[in-house]
């Protein structure tokens, strides 16, 4: 489990494209300290699985499934990626629980800059849109964020100085894709829901 909180910026270093998966080799010194293979690193909010790891450096394999369901398939060498770590047992959540599976993508539609923050409205799949409320928490590209404003097709997030500086979003631009992962408990609260209305017609 994550938790939305992005530890570090690193950069994808190589991509090694096989049949039906990819390779990618990333740089990142605090989430590759104490890294041993089969550790778990979110990667722009997907959970990938550690597979090597040589200084500050590791590598992990992406399938095509993954690849097909976030936008890590556009990454490159030079790529900047956002990373963290699994939460430890014990730890504070300063976000909110992130799973590390990506729901689907957006994409930045418009950013409006202000002088202490910007506003960022991002594209929103229909099969997404009942989850994500005004004030409701929200994942992008692995980031904990509190939307702004629900619409039906989109939503807008504000960016503090701290984030624009730390993370993708403070480079990406209109027309680049990110990674969306809703609030689990949404999910889990429709499925109850959903049984006990069966149950009640039965």
């Amino acid at each position: 489990m994550f938790t939305g909180i992005v530890e570090e910026l690193g950069e994808v270093t190589a991509v090694e494209t096989l049949d039906d998966a990819c390779r990618f080799r990333l740089r990142g010194p605090v989430v590759t300290e104490g890294a041993k293979h089969g550790d778990s690193i979110a990667v722009n909010g997907v959970c990938l699985t550690v597979v090597d790891h040589e200084g500050d450096e590791f590598t992990a394999d992406v399938m095509a499934e993954t690849l097909n369901r976030s936008s890590l398939g556009v990454l490159e060498a030079g790529s900047r990626v956002n990373l963290e770590r699994p939460m430890a047992v014990g730890d504070r959540l300063g976000g909110h629980i992130v799973q590390g599976h990506v729901d689907g993508t957006g994409q930045i539609l418009e950013r409006e800059p202000s002088e202490h923050w910007e506003l960022v409205k991002i594209s929103l799949p229909a099969d997404l849109t009942r989850y994500v409320v005004e004030k409701g928490s929200i994942t992008v590209d692995g980031i904990s964020l509190t939307v702004v404003d629900a619409g039906p097709d989109h939503f807008t997030v504000s960016l503090i100085p701290t984030t624009l500086a730390l993370t993708t979003l403070g480079h990406k631009q209109p027309g680049d894709p990110v990674n969306l992962e809703v609030d689990v408990i949404a999910k889990y609260v429709e499925r109850m829901l959903g049984d006990r209305a069966q149950g009640a017609t039965r």
